[in-house]
């Protein structure tokens, strides 16, 4: 396991979003970008199954995520290096809430949460040659009672699109958030406490 990080001292990472980016920066983590090609239907990967509970959908799409992401490494010949990914949802009860449509689902989304405790569950994922490892992080996160007009100013922001639940937790909508317990990096998309000990659990030093 050492042998890979020594030939090349980083971590690949499957995932677009600059906050995961960011935390692997706060841990010290060097990495490069191993992101789906165009033709890759990654949006494919997130489609929930009937009956599916929150937990094991978050950790089978990060499976997923991270099958395709050791597929894309290979088939372009890049160096051997660790694969990190990582996949976020909020759950409403059983109810999922990942990513808005549009505008229109994120004003319903964040409807659904004014005045409510949701969980929001990250699943992490790292492969190291031919071994896998998984941690899931689970938080809670309440809201202040949110009108319409709030929900609509905040949406006009742009800041819930591309967000799972319709928010960013460290963005604005932190001025509506009552409580919050677990892990804030969690929320943000990478739990650091989880990921920085899968790592090291695979030989990695963190």
């Amino acid at each position: 396991m050492r042998s890979s990080w020594q030939a090349a001292p980083f971590v690949y990472l499957a995932s677009q979003s600059p906050r995961r980016r960011q935390l692997l920066d706060q841990l010290g983590v060097p990495h490069q970008l191993l992101l789906a090609d165009p033709s890759e239907d990654a949006e494919a990967l997130e489609a929930v199954l009937r009956g599916e509970t929150p937990a094991r959908y978050v950790a089978r799409v990060t499976g997923l995520k991270l099958e395709a992401a050791v597929a894309r490494h290979r088939a372009r010949g890049l160096p051997p290096a660790p694969i990190l990914c990582a996949d976020t949802t909020v759950a409403l009860g059983r109810r999922i809430l990942g990513k808005p449509f549009d505008a229109a689902d994120a004003c319903t989304m964040l409807a659904a949460l004014s005045g409510r405790q949701h969980r929001v569950l990250t699943a992490v994922a790292v492969a190291v040659g031919r071994k896998r490892g998984q941690a899931l992080s689970v938080s809670q996160v309440r809201f202040a009672s949110l009108s319409r007009r709030q929900i609509e100013h905040y949406v006009a922001t742009g800041e819930p699109l591309g967000k799972a639940g319709a928010y960013a937790v460290q963005g604005r909508i932190a001025a509506h958030i009552t409580h919050l317990s677990g892990s804030y990096s969690g929320i943000m998309g990478l739990p650091l406490f989880e990921t920085a000990s899968l790592l090291r659990d695979h030989g990695l030093p963190v």
